[in-house]
This record gives structure tokens, sequence and C-alpha cells, in this order.
């Protein structure tokens, strides 16, 4: 599956992809919005490439890779998880890995042609993310798209030391 947009495109998980996914699961830096409190090990990163053939309706998730338009070198991730199908919901998250990638709308382009995939292909009611109080960017790119805060959980990630509170933002198709 590829899903084009104006700078990107995002494609399934490669085996190539190796590198890149272990990069980004063992970056500390990031830990706090990915929930990860251990690094992975190559061989778990490359056991999991190796069942990301799975449909969401398996494994309940899909990972992305954002890629630069006419590029298959990796920029990011986008997943939807914790998908249910039932219910007809999932949450959503996003990574752009280095700098000189942010600010440049691919993230945007990316949330855009997930969210358009989430509600047309798959038939989902409702989006959701979860993201910390502090990070004004991702609360910015979310509720550009019209995610509405929630709900706050109080002291619910510790990390540095102390605790912070993480916002709920939810978007109901319309």
């Amino acid at each position: 599956m590829t899903l084009q947009g104006n700078t990107i495109h995002l494609r399934a998980l490669e085996p190539e992809d190796l590198e890149f996914v272990y990069a980004i699961e063992n970056d500390e830096n990031i830990w706090e919005v990915s929930n990860t409190i251990t690094p992975y090990s190559k061989f778990l990163i490359r056991q999991y490439l190796e069942n990301a053939h799975q449909d969401i309706y398996e494994a309940k998730q899909l990972r992305l890779v954002i890629c630069k338009k006419g590029n298959s070198e990796a920029i990011g991730l986008i997943d939807l998880f914790d998908f249910d199908a039932k219910n007809k919901r999932a949450g959503i998250g996003i990574i752009i890995q280095n700098d000189v990638n942010r600010n440049n709308g691919f993230g945007k382009q990316a949330l855009s042609l997930v969210i358009n995939y989430a509600f047309e292909q798959l038939q989902l009611h409702q989006l959701y993310a979860n993201i910390g109080t502090e990070n004004k960017a991702s609360e910015s790119l979310f509720t550009t798209f019209g995610f509405e805060k929630i709900g706050i959980k109080k002291d619910w990630n510790f990390t540095n030391n102390a605790f912070h509170d993480e916002a709920v933002f939810q978007l109901i198709k319309k």
C-alpha cells in the first residue's frame, strides 16, 4: 500500500527499514512520546518487520513509513494503533525523525493521508491521539485537522524525574 501526498508518500514497512526503525525505537529523546523505557534489539525489530505484513485487522495496528516523494528513504513513521473494528476507532501517532525534516509540512501531509485512509478505507468513526501537554507542536498539528482536546490525564507520564500530564485529543468523523 502506498498513499501519495504532494511532497511525501507513505509506504509499508520493508526489511530494509531495520536500521531506521532501530534508530527511532532506541532514541531516548523520543521515548516519552512512544512510552518506551528500554531499548529494542535489532533481533526484536527484525522479527517485528517480518510480521509487518499482517493487516490491521490481525495486528490491530498499522505502521507506515513517511518518505519524501520520489524517494524510498524513511524520514518518519505514522501509526494507527489500538485498532478496534467493532467500535470503529483507533489511536494515531506520528514521528518525524530528524529536526531538518520537521516543520516542512511532511507530518501534516502524512496525518492528512492517514486520517483520510482511516475514515474512507477503514470506515472508522473516530481517531484519538495522546499528546504530552508540553508538546505544543503536536498539539498544533492535530488541532489543525479538527482534533479536540477531550481531557487531561494528570501526572500520566514519568520522564526526566518528574510527572507530566498527557492530553487526549479526539476526531470524530462528521
